[in-house]
């Protein structure tokens, strides 16, 4: 530990009292993310239950010029949260209140540790959802900084459009509010958006303004197998060009649906699947099931079957959700290494066979899901996290599918965010008059370079 470190701590300690801890085993848990990158202790974790007190800790550490990494649930997986430089970790998990839900106005304001499934249980009564899902129960102040999605995001959009306004500590401590509660502005530069995906590097997000959405009167779900990956993204792409406001379409390859079967006692067919939500009223979404099963049948689609049931359509989606766990299950002491690719629509199919060939001519195993329905996928890759030669392959394959989505007109990250992992790529992906700007916003909004180093702004 640094000097500076353990001055700012002995000033942090009458702030924040037994809320500042220094022992191993906290921050260890603070040390990593759910990537395979390599994990850093930070010198200390602050649990602050105030945006005052937030305040507090970070000019104490601009004070001491010791670094600050913010901390939500640690569900990122780009090693976004990951204390390269030590420092101190500010968890915002004690910051877990919903200020206020305003259903005239479709609109709720939370603290930063509020997570979508706390959110969604006291909207429930109102008939309001906060539809934005990435799989984790992340929260939401981490799901804006790092522009999270998921599989509704087809439909709903990821954070960056559903988030209206923020309050943030920036680098001097200081508190600066973005955005309104209105549903569209047009005076100033667009602070909201610029602090939505920029991972902690320009301050801490103490409050959120989230858009909210009606609960639909009836929802179904649907799977068809497919012949072929083509047929399957292509029954996607015609949905899309129809116009027809699908909820959700997930992609899943053969591995995944074996895995799948086997974790969640499933009895899907071994093939390249997609799974369906459709919304809105029972008319309408008898209507477009029949129009999709039509779509997917001139694709080499067979068995599809949809439903209204509410336990039926659960069990589908939770065994979607649990497909980590599921192709985790297949090897003892493995974890997964995620790529997270977005390309457009058009260059999907090739991308994914691409990079399911990559894994057919691999010695490791692996295997492919997509949030089809805007061009997002992940190849996640099983591997002993203690081999480091299955680490190196993995990387291979994981750079290869990178490549693959610039020269396609994508990108490296369609919702994981940058991190670590993906630094490199920022120069190919944006050029160097793009990433120099980003150096300059973040010099002026961080001049001392405490916020989040290492990361975004500092390198690439």
């Amino acid at each position: 530990m640094s000097e500076a470190a353990r001055r700012a701590i002995e000033a942090l300690k009458p702030i924040l009292g037994d809320r500042l801890v220094t022992s191993e085993a906290v921050r260890e848990h603070h040390s990593r993310d759910m990537s395979s990158n390599v994990p850093h202790m930070p010198d200390a974790v602050a649990f602050p239950k105030t945006e005052a007190e937030v305040q507090a800790i970070v000019r104490v550490c601009a004070e001491h010029r010791v670094p600050i990494v913010p901390y939500g649930a640690g569900s990122s997986m780009e090693g976004h949260t990951i204390p390269v430089h030590g420092g101190i970790s500010v968890s915002t998990r004690e910051m877990n209140n919903i200020v206020e839900i305003v259903a005239e106005d479709a609109l709720a304001v939370v603290q930063p540790g509020v997570t979508r499934k706390q959110l969604n249980t006291e909207l429930r009564a109102l008939g309001l959802t906060f539809p934005v899902d990435p799989g984790a129960d992340a929260s939401l102040g981490g799901m804006a900084s790092t522009r999270a999605s998921g599989t509704a995001a087809v439909r709903y959009g990821t954070m960056r459009e559903n988030v209206l306004a923020l309050r943030v500590v920036t680098a001097d401590g200081e508190v600066l509010k973005t955005g309104s509660r209105a549903k569209k502005s047009s005076t100033g530069y667009d602070l909201t958006r610029l602090f939505v995906g920029s991972e902690g590097t320009l301050g801490i997000i103490t409050e959120l303004t989230v858009r909210l959405h009606p609960v639909p009167e009836q929802v179904a779900a649907a799977v068809c197998a497919f012949d072929t990956v083509e047929g399957a993204i292509a029954t996607v792409q015609e949905t899309v060009q129809y116009g027809i406001p699908i909820g959700r379409v997930e992609f899943l390859d053969e591995y995944s649906i074996e895995s799948t079967n086997m974790y969640s006692g499933m009895n899907l067919k071994v093939a390249p699947t997609l799974f369906f939500e459709f919304e809105g009223t029972p008319a309408w979404v008898e209507e477009q099931s029949q129009i999709v099963a039509e779509i997917a049948a001139n694709n080499g689609g067979s068995g599809f079957q949809w439903s209204t049931d509410a336990d039926e359509r659960a069990r589908l989606w939770q065994a979607r959700h649990n497909h980590y766990w599921a192709v985790k299950s297949r090897r003892a002491g493995c974890e997964i290494y995620t790529s997270d690719i977005c390309v457009p629509i058009s260059k999907l199919a090739e991308n994914i066979v691409a990079g399911l060939a990559d894994i057919e001519a691999s010695f490791l195993e692996g295997q492919i899901i997509a949030h089809a329905g805007d061009g997002n996928f992940h190849a996640g890759y099983l591997v002993d996290p203690n081999n480091e030669v299955e680490l190196a392959e993995a990387a291979r394959l994981a750079d290869r599918s990178a490549e693959r989505a610039l020269a396609s007109g994508g990108t490296v990250s369609g919702e994981h965010g940058i991190g670590i992992g993906k630094l490199k790529f920022m120069r190919r992906e944006h050029g160097d008059a793009a990433v120099e700007s980003m150096k300059r916003i973040k010099a002026a909004l961080d001049p001392l370079g405490i916020m989040n180093p290492g990361k975004m702004g500092q390198a690439g």
